[in-house]
């Protein structure tokens, strides 16, 4: 069960990769918009995924601290470990402090509303996602590492 629990977590936390990876693959094209069409985007491409991915986040965040616990008889991947946890905890701090406020605009009952600055928003909005984004290989390369350092191959 464990081996396919790191399994499973490695492929779940490679998927929670790309939607940060997607945003910065594509900053250029994103800043050189109107607002107007950048604001067209957002809601025909984004809405809804973010809940998606910060679901997936929060599963990479919960296996990684099981792994932890499990992890506590072989110290070397016990060092690694606690990374992931740390790092994606971080992620979902900044999807609720920057990116959800955002989503918020792009959703529902809000999506006519548009900042006075729609510049900055749009690169506080795309540069959190970067954010994300350094946070997410960081902490997939921790739980790689740890993978490699468990007596057990994936």
């Amino acid at each position: 069960m464990l081996r396919r629990m790191k399994m499973a977590n490695l492929v779940v936390i490679t998927f929670a990769v790309t939607a940060p990876l997607a945003h910065v693959l594509n900053l250029s094209d994103q800043f050189s918009m109107n607002a107007e069409l950048w604001f067209d985007l957002q809601r025909l491409l984004y809405r809804g995924w973010g809940m998606l991915f910060e679901l997936v986040v929060a599963f990479v965040l919960l296996t990684s601290l099981a792994f932890i616990y499990w992890r506590r008889s072989n110290t070397k991947a016990l060092r690694a470990s606690p990374l992931t946890s740390c790092f994606y905890a971080i992620m979902l701090v900044v999807y609720f402090v920057f990116n959800m406020p955002g989503n918020t605009v792009f959703s529902g009952d809000f999506s006519d509303m548009r900042p006075v600055d729609w510049e900055a928003a749009s690169q506080y909005w795309e540069m959190s996602h970067a954010i994300a984004l350094g946070l997410a290989i960081v902490g997939w390369l921790a739980l790689l590492r740890a993978s490699f350092l468990d007596r057990k191959p994936v």
